[in-house]
């Protein structure tokens, strides 16, 4: 069985392993279980049912709604960006190829099982699984796996306690195995309103009459901003300024939140105000028009680290004039666009050009959809038992072995960062 299938993202070599056959055998495995629809655990399903995968995949009814908008829209970037690149000559690849069509994605939906949240399900021959909310978008779980020998848990992303939109994730049940994300294992969130936060940024760049480019992620991001919009607006504390949402894959994700709205704490006004306070951008000849367009405006665009998408090409328009804003919007991986924006790059690179940073880069701190080191070691502490061992994955290395440590220390269980590629055998009474 596979817990998640996403895609690298960061660095170049990271990005490469997308196109090599991965280290296992697809036509092996009995079952695809998903804990959330994000491009970095889902992504690359559609390669993995192209290389022979025929099972089934398994994840609840939000994620696999969500699957069905980014897989597709993942789909139909990739082959933009090729088309792109082959069109001006800018690929090393004659011709750039996409590691996945939009024909691709849409049959890897044919093998979704959608299911309910705490149900135990059978999975594959001899293995049970249950999904319990996580709190870090829609449909978005951790995941405890049961067999004879004994159980696994899988955080998936966990949520904040205190997010926004989304409620809170459940409290773990035990586990001999613990498997957790760190995204922010090394580091806490500042105590601070998003809100007030956002209004921060927004009001002096709408003084000085800015673009503001908001690179966001199209599903659980976009929507947090477009609720803090919405009451910015509401109670006056922004001008009446024209917002634009410049995603398909955002629009489509969007439209779900009323489908599924007991998943999280926005309520059906305020979910109808979310969803009506941005202009939806639908053609690409409307997103270029965008970069005509003069400040103040808000421009939200996927993809949230500026690793592609529509946001780059805003990004080129709009960067090199210091008047405009370049706001970031949650964890930046190394390697990336928004990285090296975060980092205080003078130039970025796009399509094979460089541009001169001139725009004001911010950077949100407290609108985070993942728990931070604090938040993970509360979860855990939840857990009834000590599990046999906590292996520590889904991290930047120092974010990773800092929670480690951390786990080690404050709750005296044993744990590992496992190396890319190791095996662990998981004994049934020595914590192997």
């Amino acid at each position: 069985m596979l817990i998640d299938c996403g895609l690298f993202q960061g660095y170049k070599q990271l990005r490469l392993r997308n196109w090599a056959r991965p280290p296992y055998d697809p036509n092996a495995i009995d079952a695809v279980v998903l804990t959330h629809a994000h491009l970095d655990h889902s992504g690359f399903l559609p390669r993995l049912v192209s290389q022979g995968f025929r099972k089934q995949i398994v994840c609840t009814h939000g994620t696999l709604e969500l699957c069905r908008v980014l897989l597709s829209d993942s789909g139909h970037l990739q082959e933009e960006d090729a088309a792109f690149a082959n069109r001006h000559k800018i690929s090393k690849h004659k011709p750039a190829l996409p590691l996945y069509t939009v024909d691709d994605a849409e049959a890897c939906m044919r093998q979704f099982r959608g299911v309910d949240f705490r149900r135990k399900i059978e999975v594959a021959p001899g293995i049970q699984a249950e999904f319990y909310p996580a709190g870090h978008l829609l449909g978005a779980s951790f995941v405890r796996v049961s067999t004879a020998e004994g159980t696994i848990t899988f955080t998936g992303d966990l949520g904040r306690p205190n997010d926004p939109v989304m409620n809170a994730a459940d409290k773990p049940g035990a586990t001999d195995y613990l498997v957790t994300e760190s995204t922010y294992g090394d580091r806490t969130h500042p105590a601070i309103d998003p809100e007030e936060e956002l209004l921060g940024w927004l009001k002096p760049a709408c003084e000085r009459k800015a673009v503001i480019v908001v690179p966001a992620f199209a599903v659980g991001r976009t929507q947090a901003l477009l609720l803090l919009l919405s009451r910015l607006k509401a109670r006056n504390a922004i001008p009446d300024l024209p917002v634009f949402m410049d995603s398909p894959m955002a629009i489509d994700a969007t439209a779900l939140y009323h489908e599924f709205r007991a998943e999280h704490r926005v309520s059906e006004e305020e979910c109808r105000r979310m969803c009506s306070v941005a202009e939806v951008t639908t053609t690409s000849e409307a997103s270029k028009a965008l970069d005509r367009r003069a400040g103040p405006i808000i421009i939200l665009s996927a993809s949230g680290m500026a690793t592609g998408g529509r946001v780059v090409h805003h990004l080129k328009a709009f960067v090199g004039d210091e008047r405009n804003l370049v706001l970031l919007t949650g964890f930046q991986a190394g390697g990336t666009r928004g990285a090296a924006l975060a980092a205080g790059a003078t130039t970025i690179r796009i399509h094979g050009q460089e541009f001169p940073v001139r725009a004001q880069i911010g950077q949100l701190q407290a609108s985070s959809a993942h728990a931070d080191a604090n938040e993970l070691l509360a979860w855990m502490r939840n857990l009834p038992q000590a599990p046999r061992r906590v292996f520590v994955t889904h991290g930047e290395p120092g974010a990773s072995d800092t929670l480690r440590q951390r786990i080690e220390h404050e709750l005296r269980w044993p744990a590992l960062v496992p190396e890319h590629g190791s095996a662990h055998e998981l004994g049934s009474g020595s914590g192997s």
